[in-house]
């Protein structure tokens, strides 16, 4: 495998990277950009759930959007977690533990323990996004 290619790329004067290298780096760029969006999906999950139990959006005709979010949410991250496995990213590895608290709340039942259960998978969001993007 060739770690870089020592031609010069046309019209940029910089050489061109290819095999191994451009490959780790594409695929730490996806690792960023799944945890980005899983965190973005986890944030309109708790958005939501907020406004239906403090009354300020009425979901009772339409509760899927809230479900589709959480699907959205957990495959993501799941999705996140998969791609920095192979390629040892840090980032995704931080949304890991939040898989134990978003397994339980399907189970969880409504009212302030799913509130609870949810908010316990924020910090491994936010330590997925700060890794990711520092």
């Amino acid at each position: 495998m060739r770690a870089l290619v020592t031609d010069k790329a046309p019209r940029t004067g910089r050489a061109r990277r290819t095999g191994a290298a451009a490959e780790r780096r594409r695929r730490l760029s996806a690792v960023r950009a799944l945890v980005t969006a899983a965190a973005a999906s986890y944030a309109a999950t708790c958005t939501l759930g907020v406004a239906v139990a403090s009354g300020r959006v009425d979901t009772s005709r339409s509760r899927w959007m809230h479900h589709a979010l959480y699907v959205c949410t957990v495959t993501l991250g799941g999705a996140a977690v998969g791609t920095a496995a192979s390629v040892r990213a840090a980032a995704g590895w931080w949304l890991l533990p939040a898989a134990a608290p978003l397994g339980v709340l399907p189970v969880a039942g409504g009212g302030r323990r799913h509130a609870a259960i949810a908010l316990a998978a924020a910090p491994f969001f936010a330590g997925g996004l700060l890794k990711a993007w520092s």
